[in-house]
Formats: structure tokens, C-alpha cells, sequence
């Protein structure tokens, strides 16, 4: 018997990581663009969705698929799908931090 993949019928999501500070949770934010009810002008609405990240591989920043499933707590009902594009880390030298010179803030004068 060949192994054949049935096609999932459960909501899928495309969002950007937005906090990955929690133990196998994930707050993602899905921007949909859509036209105003009365004035027809094209408004971007956000939304954030609680996710399970059973690895923990999803980091700030990432680009990430989220797949509808069983309520797994108060606010988590759906999971980590895959990750679509990381992004990107900038990573800087311990020794190029000595040679940033810091200016005083110009202000009050004190007395």
C-alpha cells in the first residue's frame, strides 16, 4: 500500500513571531488587509493567535505557518506548522561595543 497524504482541512495561518519568551508558546500576529465597511478605503487589521511550539524553534522575528487544533489552554488553540523564513540575526563583536562613546543629554543645567 503506498502511504498517501490526505489534504488537512484545518484553518491555516501566515504571521509574523511577535514574542517567543513563553515555555512552548508562541504569540504570532497575522495581518490581513481588507476594505473599509463604509468607506471602501483598504485598512490593515492585526490580530495575535497564542501557539504551541513543542521545540521551541520559532524565535522573534520568524516568519511561521500556524495549523488550527484542540484547545490546548485558555488562550492556545493552534500550533506551530512550520517556519517559513527566520529572521534575520545581527550579530555584533564584544570589542566594538568598547569604542561606542556615549554623549550627555543636553538639558536642564543642574544647580
Amino acid at each position: 500500500m503506498a502511504e498517501t497524504q490526505t489534504a488537512s482541512h484545518k484553518n491555516e495561518k501566515l504571521g509574523q513571531v511577535v514574542s517567543a519568551k513563553m515555555a512552548k508558546t508562541i504569540v504570532v500576529q497575522v495581518e490581513r488587509r481588507v476594505p473599509h465597511p463604509l468607506y471602501k478605503r483598504i485598512v490593515t487589521k492585526r490580530k495575535k493567535f497564542y501557539a504551541h511550539d513543542e521545540k521551541c524553534e520559532a524565535k522573534a522575528g520568524d516568519t511561521v505557518r500556524i495549523i488550527e487544533s484542540r484547545p490546548l489552554s485558555k488562550l492556545k488553540r493552534w500550533t506551530l506548522g512550520a517556519i517559513v523564513r527566520r529572521a534575520t540575526q545581527v550579530a555584533v563583536e564584544p570589542s566594538a561595543l568598547d569604542n561606542i562613546v556615549v554623549a550627555p543629554v543636553a538639558g536642564k543645567k543642574k544647580k
